[in-house]
C-alpha cells in the first residue's frame, strides 16, 4: 500500500492510497508499516489541505475520494453519514444511530467510528457522548487529540479544554439591555 508521513502543526501524520482513493489516513505520531513513497499530486494536494486545516485554515474534506473496501456495510454508512457533518459542528452517537433509522445503535456507532480508517478526512472527531462529553477516540492522543481537533474547528463539548490563561481589561459593564450573551443566538 502506497504511503507517505509528513509533518503537521499537531505532528506527523500519514496517508495511504490507492489509484484514485486514499485507503487509510494516521493522525500524530502516524507509522504505517513499510517504506513511504512519493505521493502522487491527488495525495500532495490532500496533505497541503490537511496541513492548512491543522494550522487553523480550516477545510472541508467531503470532496475527498476515500475508499472504504473493507468496512462493513453499517460502518459505510456511519463513516458517510459522518463526512456529512460540518466543520464546527458536533452531534452524539446516539443521533448519528437515529439518523441512520437505527435509534438503539449508538454503541455499533461507536464501534465503526473506531474502526475508521481515515480519520480527519472521515471527521469522526465531530462525534460525541451523550450530553456533549468527549467520548472516546481511537487515533493517536485519544480525547487529547478528539479535544484539540475540536477546539480547532470551533467546535463545543462539555470536555474542559486546556486553554492559555487571558486576563481581560477590565471595563464598565454595558448598560445597553439589548445586549444579548454571544452563545446565544436570537429566534
Amino acid at each position: 500500500m502506497p504511503h507517505t508521513t509528513f509533518e503537521t502543526a499537531l505532528g506527523p501524520c500519514a496517508i495511504a492510497w490507492n489509484d484514485d482513493k486514499i485507503t487509510a489516513f494516521q493522525l500524530p505520531d502516524a507509522n504505517l508499516p513499510g517504506a513511504p513513497s512519493p505521493p502522487p499530486e491527488f495525495v500532495q494536494k490532500i496533505i497541503d489541505r490537511v496541513r492548512q486545516h491543522l494550522q487553523g485554515e480550516l477545510q472541508d474534506f467531503r470532496d475527498i475520494p476515500v475508499d472504504l473496501t473493507g468496512s462493513g456495510e453499517f460502518a459505510q454508512k456511519v463513516l458517510a453519514a459522518t463526512r456529512a457533518i460540518p466543520t464546527g459542528h458536533t452531534t452524539t452517537y446516539a443521533e448519528m444511530a437515529k439518523e441512520l433509522q437505527s435509534p438503539g445503535a449508538a454503541r455499533a456507532v461507536g464501534q465503526a467510528l473506531g474502526k475508521n480508517p481515515i480519520p480527519l478526512l472521515i471527521p469522526c472527531h465531530r462525534i460525541l457522548a451523550a450530553g456533549g462529553k468527549s467520548g472516546g477516540f481511537s487515533a493517536p492522543g485519544g480525547v487529547a487529540t478528539k479535544s484539540r481537533l475540536l477546539q480547532l474547528e470551533g467546535a463545543a463539548t462539555n470536555t474542559p479544554i486546556q486553554f492559555e490563561p487571558f486576563i481581560a481589561p477590565v471595563s464598565p459593564p454595558p448598560t445597553n439591555a439589548a445586549i444579548q450573551h454571544p452563545a446565544r443566538r436570537p429566534p
